[in-house]
């Protein structure tokens, strides 16, 4: 049947009504797309299939069949790939680090703990200078040298205590001296989420900064970071391609256990870092670029931390970039465009759990944090343990993930705790068990 121009065309404009009408239908099925809008998607049956790239082979399409062939090959590759994509170049060290012992309290938690603020001074040979405040707590009724918990806190130092002799920190971020004024009445804000008189009493040490310390938490919080020790001020205005801030943060995790492992009283061999949600991607990425970290506990850190990239469930790569544009700083700029596209990246997140082998990491997830896809960090752990297993660790065995509160694995471990997006007593009580067994921890006194 012969059919003229004018029917052709009617049939086309039918079937692209009927295509359009598919894709606006299904628009959490597709991958994104400049012309398809995102909505939060939190239905399994509205996610795209997920083909996951195979963290055992390397780029030339050798297969990795040792733990020396990880190490030496396909590890450098990955750690390579992830700078590239996601995190950015890892800041170099300054030229000088100074620490000045700023304050010593011997009767904190009536004894059973040495609280020591110290000042820690970055210098340039060029004059440039940056400096953080870490507050360190060491336990006096258990066994020295003691392990060690390090990581940032959100807001201040004060955030963590009631104590009023605790140095106000983190004053960076606010950018009027009203807003700084009222930061420093947020004392103890977050003492629930860092509960040191129970770390103490587990018999850990325990180090933490502010995070706006080392990078102000804000889309031009370049000129006020650490990045000011290498680039002047023309660069800092903009976004400093090839680097970001939670480059910067994982940076600062290990200058904080730099100062901590200075004490005597810190064991510099036994070493955990921690960080909740923003904190838990730096964490993660820290304990990767850090050897000395031998525990990453990673508390709900959805997308760009623990949860693939490739599941479009909550929280997402397009989300942060293109919503709340929190990935224009978090992340390295390469990652904006990729960020359309998920399924094209090079790596997903279980590559990079996997680069922690063969230290131990522990993932968290809450019931009700939905927007951190609980589902999809436990994947990531879970399909990183074909790794661990080239190192004689069994890693978790079960492609679906635990009922709520009940823990799973020991190097790789998961935690699926009942409740909302926060960093709780119950998760410090799991990653100090994990810690227990790991650093073979001595009960105290």
């Amino acid at each position: 049947m012969k059919m003229n121009r004018s029917s052709l065309l009617l049939i086309f404009a039918l079937l692209l009504e009927l295509l359009l009408a598919g894709c606006k239908s299904m628009n959490t099925t597709q991958y994104y797309h400049e012309t398809i809008p995102w909505e939060p998607n939190f239905d399994e049956q509205k996610m795209p299939p997920v083909v996951l790239p195979d963290a055992l082979k390397c780029l030339d399409g050798r297969r990795v069949r040792t733990a020396e062939d990880w190490q030496q090959h396909r590890r450098p590759e990955l750690l390579r790939i992830f700078e590239e994509t996601m995190y950015g170049k890892r800041p170099p060290m300054p030229d000088h680090v100074e620490y000045t012992l700023l304050s010593e309290r011997n009767d904190v938690f009536d004894g059973q703990a040495i609280r020591r603020e110290f000042l820690v001074e970055f210098r340039m040979d060029d004059g440039r200078r940056h400096d953080m405040v870490v507050v360190l707590y060491i336990p006096t009724r258990a066994p020295r040298p003691a392990p060690l918990f390090a990581g940032l806190v959100f807001q201040g130092n004060h955030a963590l205590t009631d104590d009023p002799s605790v140095r106000v920190t983190g004053q960076r971020y606010p950018n009027t001296p009203e807003k700084r004024a009222e930061w420093g009445q947020r004392r103890g804000h977050w003492k629930d989420s860092y509960p040191i008189q129970t770390i103490i009493e587990r018999g850990y040490a325990c180090a933490f900064a502010s995070y706006h310390d080392i990078f102000p938490d804000r889309i031009d919080g370049w000129t006020e970071s650490i990045y000011r020790l290498w680039f002047d001020e023309t660069a800092l205005s903009a976004r400093i391609p090839g680097y970001s801030s939670i480059g910067a943060w994982a940076w600062g995790i290990s200058r904080v256990i730099d100062c901590a492992v200075t004490q005597p009283e810190v064991d510099g061999t036994r070493i955990a870092c921690i960080g909740h949600s923003r904190l838990g991607k730096t964490a993660l990425w820290a304990g990767v670029c850090d050897e000395r970290i031998g525990l990453a506990c990673v508390n709900d850190s959805g997308c760009g931390g623990a949860a693939l990239s490739r599941r479009l469930i909550g929280e997402t790569l397009f989300s942060m970039f293109h919503k709340n544009h929190f990935g224009e700083f978090w992340f390295t700029d390469s990652l904006a465009e990729r960020s359309l596209h998920p399924e094209d990246l090079p790596v997903d997140q279980h590559e990079l759990v996997a680069l922690m082998a063969p230290r131990a990491v522990s993932i968290h997830s809450a019931t009700e944090d939905t927007w951190a896809d609980p589902k999809g960090e436990y994947l990531s752990a879970y399909y990183a343990s074909p790794v661990y297993r080239l190192f004689g660790i069994e890693g978790l065995t079960s492609p679906e993930p635990p009922p709520p509160d009940t823990p799973v694995g020991e190097t790789v471990s998961y935690l699926f705790r009942t409740g909302r997006h926060a960093l709780q007593l119950a998760d410090w009580e799991h990653y100090l068990s994990v810690a227990d067994a790991l650093f073979n921890t001595p009960k105290t006194e």
